[in-house]
């Protein structure tokens, strides 16, 4: 969707006559200390702000942050929220909040003009969580796929899934080095998650043969648990990319056969066969990391299953008859 250029303020007013050093610069300085997995996100919204506001002059290094007032941040609200999911406007306008936050500490506007401009009422709505759960048979298609491919790949995109169903985003998956595993307990130690959060998560006795298949062919020298494999099986003894991941979920597959996921619909299927299995909520909320029950609730199926049944309830009272279609149709 084309972003909408704001027709509230000038946009020259905003400009800054000259960029100013990164550790003069709100969004950047508010940027540097997000956890490395939520950077891209909230700098591409400050981008999406930052255009918004100068009519697509500025973008989040050359605006000027301190200038914004509530006039500003009130109408970035209202044209975001024409535009996006409530989720995402949210998220959109924390980044915000965050930026002017920083330009207040770095003394460039003062306590009440922040004050105001982050007074702003969330935006109101919800929407699906996007993405898929996997079934049973498609876990298990994934898995015999990897197993039955002989290179070091095969291995490698093994312990991968089990990373990812053991409710990893791939940010964390990739960012894991060899002592954060335990194969004694099949421990999984994530290190400054998200929101700068550690946590540890654990994958089963099969997730750990899986992670065992690898180790033996990665080795036991520290460094990343995950490494590239070129072809030709030749490992590259360096840590994965994000990106990387996604094409390895996107050739398995093709490969299984199973329809298109991403990496994070693998950790969406383990919160939510987690929550089937009988799983306390407010555990599975600790295990994935999420700041808020609320979030983790998003992901649970049973209350979807209860609905199923009770429209299932009612019978519709048609019978199917045989059609007769006129000449020619």
């Amino acid at each position: 969707m084309p972003e909408q250029a704001l027709t509230t303020t000038r946009p020259g007013e905003l400009v800054t006559t000259s960029p100013r050093p990164a550790d003069q610069n709100p969004a950047a300085v508010y940027v540097a200390h997000l956890a490395p997995g939520g950077r891209p996100t909230m700098r591409q919204a400050l981008q999406t702000i930052a255009g918004m506001l100068t009519s697509g002059q500025c973008d989040a290094s050359t605006l000027e942050w301190g200038a914004l007032r509530y006039q500003h941040t009130a109408a970035i609200r209202a044209a975001l929220a024409g535009q996006y999911a409530p989720a995402t406007v949210n998220k959109m306008l924390s980044a915000l909040r965050g930026t002017l936050k920083a330009a207040w500490r770095l003394g460039q506007m003062t306590a009440d003009d922040y004050r105001t401009a982050t007074d702003l009422e969330p935006v109101k709505g919800s929407t699906l969580p996007r993405g898929r759960a996997l079934s049973a048979g498609e876990l298990r298609a994934l898995f015999d796929t990897c197993a039955g491919d002989p290179s070091p790949a095969g291995a490698r995109d093994a312990a991968l899934l089990t990373i990812l169903y053991a409710g990893l985003r791939r940010s964390e998956a990739v960012a894991l080095d060899l002592a954060d595993y335990d194969p004694q307990t099949g421990a999984l130690t994530v290190r400054a998650g998200k929101g700068h959060k550690d946590r540890t998560t654990y994958t089963d006795d099969g997730g750990r043969e899986a992670l065992a298949d690898w180790l033996a062919i990665r080795g036991q020298e520290p460094g990343p648990l995950l490494y590239p494999v070129r072809k030709g099986g030749k490992l590259q003894r360096r840590r994965m990319t994000g990106d990387a991941v996604l094409e390895v979920m996107r050739k398995r597959a093709a490969q299984a056969p199973v329809s298109r996921f991403s990496p994070h619909d693998l950790r969406r299927t383990w919160i939510g066969d987690l929550l089937d299995a009988g799983a306390d909520i407010a555990t599975v909320q600790a295990l994935a990391g999420h700041a808020s029950v609320t979030t983790t609730a998003k992901y649970d199926r049973r209350p979807e299953a209860t609905k199923r049944r009770a429209g299932n309830l009612l019978h519709v009272p048609y019978t199917r008859r045989p059609r007769r279609w006129p000449d020619g149709e």
